[in-house]
């Protein structure tokens, strides 16, 4: 089994330092507690997927996909950076942003839904779902954001949102449930194994 720590950085996954602290709690020589304690932050998780790759792939082929991720990317990260976005990470078609705020989070999506329709005038910007959680993530990772927000986070923006659509997962409606500027719906069945919420502006 692979213990040599610049071989596992390698892989791009984690630094030394984590898969340092990792190996110390399977060793018993570091607790859990101290590990969260070490690698904590509390941040709002936004994950922003686009729709219709695969769709614009097989209709106007291979470049005109990569086109239409590079408008998505054009379009969102001004908005992002607009609304004071600590971090943006891409990866395939799909974003994943960081905030100090739930309630930034969920000014930045409702933009975001209103500026991607604004700008595709051609057909070459997509739409996007948009799944935010809220909550103490391990700050490792490309994304600085592991752990069950951001996995639910990412159910939902990447699997579940419709075009459009902005999900919250329940710590982040919790969190912004009384926003003047938006209207909530609980989604009381689904085929998820935690509650989440609808989000739209209000009108």
């Amino acid at each position: 089994m692979l213990t040599d720590l610049t071989k596992l950085a390698a892989l791009g996954m984690w630094p030394e330092t984590v898969y340092r602290d990792l190996l110390d709690v399977e060793r018993g020589a570091l607790s859990e507690a101290d590990f969260r304690a070490r690698h904590i932050h509390r941040k709002a998780v936004l994950e922003i997927d686009s729709i219709g790759l695969t769709s614009t792939s097989l209709r106007l082929g291979e470049v005109a996909a990569l086109r239409r991720i590079l408008r998505f990317q054009q379009v969102c990260a001004p908005v992002l950076a607009d609304f004071g976005a600590e971090l943006t990470h891409a990866f395939a078609d799909n974003l994943t942003v960081l905030f100090d705020s739930p309630t930034q989070a969920i000014d930045a999506a409702f933009a975001l839904h209103t500026r991607l329709a604004e700008a595709n005038t051609d057909d070459l910007v997509p739409q996007c779902g948009i799944g935010i959680g809220y909550g103490d993530v391990f700050a490792i990772g490309p994304n600085l954001a592991m752990g069950d927000e951001m996995n639910k986070a990412s159910k939902l923006g990447e699997d579940t949102a419709e075009s459009g659509e902005t999900l919250l997962t329940d710590a982040a409606f919790q969190a912004v449930k009384d926003h003047p500027a938006a209207r909530f719906t609980v989604v009381a069945e689904s085929d998820l194994p935690f509650p989440y919420a609808r989000a739209e502006p209000a009108r």
